[in-house]
């Protein structure tokens, strides 16, 4: 871990990274913040007209977040926070849908219920492609450009995956207690966790 900075809300998610600033969606209160990731100041808020935000993402153009208790994945206009399309996740309504990722042209999702990283068409929503997770809590996720990296509850860690086999190739004792948000902005990952209110800074390196 390189630093930490608190979260801007009671019950922190997760996390994207839109090649500027971190955002951060909580919980408790349904806003996603757009942070400054020096100093974690809150540079804007978009409130979110549903319950249970969880996931968040950035596609380069769009945000993406999802609603736990609903199962339904938004994309997001990010200067309004208006939505501009939904589907539900792919285990829905018996799913308990967490953490969401982008890979430059797939999103990627994570289902606490079956314990499986799902790859979906953004465009339609189907699922091209899914495997278990390395462990049974998954939650947050990130894209590095090659692999998959997903923070798990029950394990204690943080995970690299390959996306075309699911197969394990490292993982790493994280930070904090209850972990939620996974991003990559480049360089570092960014992990959140509820239990701290911390959002962590961490070197792959």
């Amino acid at each position: 871990m390189i630093r930490s900075f608190a979260a801007p809300g009671l019950d922190t998610r997760d996390l994207a990274f839109d090649g500027k600033y971190l955002w951060n969606t909580d919980f408790n209160d349904d806003m996603i913040y757009q942070l400054d990731p020096f100093t974690g100041a809150i540079i804007r808020t978009l409130a979110l007209t549903y319950f249970s935000s969880d996931g968040l993402i950035f596609d380069g153009k769009y945000l993406w977040s999802l609603s736990y208790t609903g199962s339904i994945i938004y994309q997001h206009d990010p200067f309004t926070g208006a939505v501009v399309w939904q589907f539900p996740t792919p285990g829905s309504p018996t799913d308990q849908p967490i953490g969401l990722t982008w890979d430059g042209k797939c999103l990627w999702h994570s289902d606490r219920a079956s314990d499986n990283l799902f790859q979906i068409d953004p465009f339609t929503g189907d699922v091209i492609w899914f495997f278990a997770a390395p462990s049974t809590q998954p939650g947050g996720m990130a894209f590095d450009g090659k692999n998959l990296w997903v923070v798990d509850r029950d394990s204690n860690l943080i995970h690299c995956v390959d996306p075309a086999t699911g197969a394990e190739l490292t993982s790493f004792v994280r930070p904090g207690a209850v972990p939620r948000g996974l991003t990559f902005d480049g360089k570092y990952l960014w992990h959140s966790d509820d239990n701290t209110d911390l959002i962590y800074q961490i070197s792959l390196e």
